[in-house]
């Protein structure tokens, strides 16, 4: 069975020419010679990008999936290879309801019926790895509720690993006959796009991130998360609360309901901004079709997320660089990028700082004060990847994820307000995140958070101040040792009110120092 998919693939990249792209840049004479002679008489007028997403759709749902996680790769591909590969669709026919039926009674050990009240067969939504029907649940309080119930699709997880394993043989044919292979390290990509497809396969790791984002987003106002019945979760089954929206790019639909799509712009924005940065916890995944927008009275105009299988997660070190960088592009201090970009260690210290300056602003300087529909931040990025590779700053996995959730916010963005200024929306609410993380307040917060420990160790340490005084006395001569004692206690106190007080007067002057330092950086 291997062997037949194996050659299908072949087939299909002989067909839409692939073979082309591969062998015409391999390092052995013989194998260019090979691309030549198989090329005769063959002519191509469609571009590559295009070829090669024609190629993966053939191939079905798994490549389709790893062609828009390559597309996110955009420090890796060539800009027509990325901008062809982001537009392909993950949409596969339906399963049988039968099999949906099945699959749900196995996973809980009960009837459909002693589930749902109602289960409707008929799926609203079909991917290729799970497929969503729309039921009513009757809860331990005897309220009936509107859920969603997503179905994996039955024997996903032997048709992904085959797959797999032929993606990892041909990831390393592609690293062995081509210079440009190599560089695009396939079997990184692969083993990445592993990773992401195995979380998507468990539904429970899904709800667990959509219960975490809920948490995160209270109190916004800006956006609805589903809640999860995790009465009803397992791997293959996930029951949540029924969203009713419509979905984002249906503009004049929600504008004839009375919705302020510019606001919706903003707010997307301000979401984006505040899942990085204040919680470092952000849906990876915000395309069109998991958004939609609530025309309920009680939360009009709201975001509503979906789909929460893939999500991205920062440090603490991370978020500090990224809006330290953010405030300096908003500043045009491309210095100081040059300089975060040697300090985080991302380029060798070896860089001169002056060179990387002038390579940031050659990329950035022509797109401020520009409109969203006049700025591509894919042309950016793309640019900055560009100028990264001359200077080998090393790419940050952590980090590819949001850069593609920006690609989606820029393009969510487009559609909804295209005089949209991205830098001006987002600027203020950078400088409150600077302010509340460099000021006092993050301070005090720390402090907060160290009380526990510090008041666990307070009562412990007489006995080893004793101790170690005991310690160093038995080496004296005992007529000496209180007086040694006496003396090294009377320093100790000394130094130690010494320190609180030029401690205390410290804290205020660096605090107030803080303040007029944030201040003068965000303007």
């Amino acid at each position: 069975m291997k062997f037949f998919r194996g050659a299908y693939i072949v087939w299909v990249f002989f067909r839409y020419g692939l073979d082309d792209l591969l062998l015409s840049s391999a390092p052995h004479g013989g194998l260019r010679m090979l691309s030549r002679v198989l090329s005769l008489g063959r002519r191509y007028n469609t571009p590559r990008g295009a070829r090669l997403r024609m190629a993966l759709e053939s191939l079905g749902p798994i490549f389709i999936k790893f062609g828009q996680v390559l597309s996110t790769r955009r420090d890796l591909l060539p800009p027509d290879v990325a901008v062809e590969l982001s537009q392909l669709q993950d949409r596969v026919p339906p399963f049988p309801a039968e099999v949906s039926v099945e699959t749900i009674e196995r996973a809980f050990r009960k009837p459909i019926d002693a589930l749902f009240t109602e289960f409707d067969r008929v799926p609203v939504a079909s991917a290729s790895i799970a497929q969503v029907h729309f039921a009513k649940v009757r809860t331990r309080q005897g309220i009936e509720k509107d859920v969603a119930v997503k179905v994996l699709r039955p024997g996903m997880l032997d048709v992904i690993e085959k797959d797999l394993s032929l993606m990892r043989m041909m990831a390393g044919w592609v690293e062995r006959l081509s210079e440009d292979g190599r560089r695009l390290k396939p079997r990184e990509v692969v083993a990445e796009f592993d990773k992401y497809l195995h979380d998507e396969l468990d539904l429970v790791r899904e709800a667990s991130n959509a219960a975490q984002l809920r948490r995160n987003m209270e109190g916004l106002d800006l956006v609805r998360i589903p809640e999860m019945y995790w009465d009803l979760v397992s791997q293959d089954v996930l029951v949540m609360e029924r969203m009713n929206g419509i979905p984002i790019n249906q503009i004049d639909r929600l504008r004839a309901l009375g919705v302020d799509i510019k606001k919706l712009a903003r707010d997307g924005v301000n979401i984006f901004f505040t899942q990085v940065f204040r919680d470092g916890y952000f849906h990876a995944d915000m395309h069109p079709g998991n958004l939609q927008v609530s025309v309920e009275p009680g939360s009009f105009g709201q975001f509503i997320l979906l789909d929460f299988g893939i999500v991205g997660t920062l440090t603490e070190n991370d978020k500090e660089y990224l809006a330290q960088n953010f405030i300096a592009f908003f500043r045009r201090d491309y210095k100081r990028v040059a300089e975060l970009h040697i300090e985080s260690g991302w380029v060798p210290s070896t860089t001169r700082v002056d060179e990387l300056e002038a390579a940031v602003r050659g990329v950035c300087e022509p797109y401020f004060d520009r409109p969203l529909k006049e700025l591509s931040l894919g042309i950016v990025l793309m640019r900055l990847f560009q100028t990264s590779r001359r200077f080998n700053v090393e790419i940050q996995p952590q980090l590819t994820l949001l850069q593609k959730t920006l690609l989606n916010i820029e393009g969510l963005g487009r559609e909804l307000d295209p005089d949209l200024d991205l830098w001006s929306t987002a600027k203020p609410f950078l400088e409150k995140w600077m302010l509340d993380e460099l000021g006092p307040k993050r301070f005090l917060t720390e402090l907060k958070n160290e009380v526990p420990h510090l008041a666990r160790m307070l009562p412990h340490l007489p006995r080893l101040l004793h101790g170690y005084l005991k310690q160093g006395a038995e080496s004296q001569p005992v007529q000496n040792r209180e007086l040694l004692a006496l003396l090294a206690e009377q320093k100790r106190t000394n130094r130690l009110l010494q320190g609180l007080v030029y401690g205390a007067v410290g804290f205020a002057l660096g605090m107030l120092a803080m303040q007029v330092f944030i201040r003068i950086q965000l303007g």
